[in-house]
């Protein structure tokens, strides 16, 4: 076990030397930079000389390259190019425990309603409570979240008016977002969890179990679920990555300050220090949450032996 972490752990650390290194050159690859709109408006030679001899930008892109894999290995993301007296460290640090927090009621959310809504359409197999989860899964998949929030937002707070709109100053402020994360992979999870538990009721042990007696609610939860839920732990590790570190659009839409917002911003305002760390931050959350979800297979199924 310990031979095969430290695999992964080395095969996490050459992704995110990869990662950092192509977001790095495709950033500077991309005509104009941070300063451009300044440029535009004509500002002297000599002050964009200063700005950016201040932030290293007037050095060789090898050169950028390397200070910044420097300060990276410091654990220094660097400061913000259009936010000067905030570094980026301070962004992550302000706004990942708000997206954090969103994002883990939204998994909490998928998980007991997907789960329920997969076993009860496997086991109702072709009656009507299978045809109304499967419509529910499929809408799920097929409206982009973005789609959804807009529906949300005009139903609840313009034309019932019952729900409010922006921020999370109390809990009715988090129903709108946390639902619009959480949709979908409640349609996933509920997909999954169905064709899964379809598979594993058909296992002689099962049969096993139900001929020698034993009630059909302790054959589901003590026998199938254990081992149909893998497939299930296996989606959680992205979506826990990707829900924690924020979901760019709906924190944009719900005027939510989390770590997605200042991605998005960073983006239209070409801040490379803000992106790069960024995406670094999130491509290092994927890593970490792959590994423990790897781990998580031989401890719910022992019958999976990892690899040293």
């Amino acid at each position: 076990m310990g031979r095969y972490i430290i695999k992964r752990i080395i095969a996490g650390l050459i992704t995110m030397f990869v990662l950092t290194t192509v977001t790095f050159f495709l950033m500077h690859a991309i005509p104009g930079g941070p300063f451009s709109p300044a440029e535009e408006r004509k500002v002297p030679k000599a002050v964009m000389e200063k700005v950016q001899e201040k932030y290293g930008l007037n050095d060789p892109v090898h050169i950028q390259y390397v200070n910044y894999l420097k300060n990276l290995a410091q654990g220094d993301f660097g400061i913000s190019f259009k936010q000067t007296s905030v570094t980026v460290n301070e962004l992550i640090e302000q706004g990942f425990p708000v997206s954090a927090k969103v994002g883990l009621i939204a998994i909490i959310v998928a998980l007991l309603v997907g789960i329920p809504l997969g076993i009860t359409s496997a086991i109702k197999r072709g009656k009507w409570a299978d045809w109304l989860s499967m419509i529910i899964a499929t809408v799920g998949i097929s409206i982009p979240n973005f789609v959804l929030s807009v529906l949300l937002l005009f139903l609840f707070a313009v034309v019932l008016k019952i729900l409010p709109t922006f921020g999370l100053t109390s809990w009715q402020h988090y129903i709108l977002p946390v639902t619009c994360l959480a949709f979908s992979p409640i349609a996933y999870i509920a997909r999954l969890m169905r064709s899964s538990m379809l598979e594993v009721m058909r296992y002689d042990y099962i049969r096993t179990a139900r001929a020698k007696g034993v009630h059909e609610l302790q054959v589901i939860c003590k026998h199938a679920l254990k081992n149909a839920i893998i497939p299930i732990v296996t989606y959680l590790g992205p979506l826990v990555a990707i829900l924690l570190t924020g979901s760019f659009v709906i924190e944009r839409i719900f005027s939510i300050p989390g770590i997605g917002r200042d991605f998005v911003s960073s983006i239209s305002d070409r801040d490379y220090s803000v992106i790069l760390g960024m995406t670094v931050f999130f491509g290092a959350f994927i890593v970490i949450c792959n590994i423990i979800v790897d781990i998580l297979y031989a401890v719910i199924d022992r019958r999976i032996k990892i690899d040293e």
